[in-house]
């Protein structure tokens, strides 16, 4: 494993690991994947949280490194959930919709809640991460967008983009600047995939007119 963590090449005077570029490539693919509402968007994103994880404990970047175990985690949990719910529109795949307001305010109280219980445990182990509140957020935010994934939200992208915003300067911070370049690309794929789903989501919502086929 010890040629996943040395280095690729070198781009803009950024030092490329292996690991960390084959990762967040698997993972943009399996972020593409959900934009196609594809079922093979977990086990992507379960590969890719499994290549990161190796890089991240090896740079020994605890906090990033548990954050791809629970990334594992809701793969494994979205994979089910699709799986269950897979007929639910008419071409077969996952029908995607928007949160209510009370799941609008679960989110975002989990997610407020959430980062403030990571920073803390960060914070009281310093070992686990040598910036507490941007890598809690991080942390958080991304499981909070793969469980909306998984229930066929809409908002999950509008959790993408937030998690965006810290990820980029954080991962160049943390030497992994392939990691910053694709949440550059991942912004742009998610307001790709969130124009898809939004549009999806107001026909699914529009009633079938009296006679035609459903």
């Amino acid at each position: 494993m010890n040629w996943l963590n040395s280095e690729a090449f070198t781009l803009l005077g950024q030092h490329i690991k292996w690991s960390d570029m084959i990762g967040n490539v698997i993972g943009l693919l399996g972020l593409a994947f959900g934009w196609r509402r594809s079922i093979w968007s977990w086990p992507t994103q379960f590969l890719s949280g499994l290549i990161l994880f190796a890089a991240f404990a090896t740079a020994h970047l605890s906090g990033s490194a548990g954050k791809q175990i629970v990334v594992m985690v809701v793969a494994v949990y979205g994979w089910w959930q699709w799986n269950r719910g897979k007929d639910q529109a008419a071409d077969g795949h996952i029908a995607v919709r928007f949160a209510t307001w009370r799941e609008r305010a679960v989110l975002l109280g989990a997610a407020a809640v959430g980062t403030v219980a990571v920073a803390a445990v960060f914070k009281a182990y310093p070992s686990l991460s040598w910036d507490p509140w941007p890598d809690a957020y991080i942390f958080v935010g991304t499981i909070v967008a793969m469980y909306a994934q998984a229930r066929g939200m809409v908002e999950f992208w509008f959790a993408w983009l937030l998690v965006d915003v810290v990820g980029v300067p954080l991962n160049f911070a943390n030497g992994f600047a392939f990691s910053g370049f694709v949440y550059v690309i991942y912004g742009a794929l998610v307001l790709w995939g969130m124009r898809d789903w939004w549009l999806r989501s107001r026909r699914a919502a529009q009633p079938v007119p009296e006679g035609a086929p459903a």
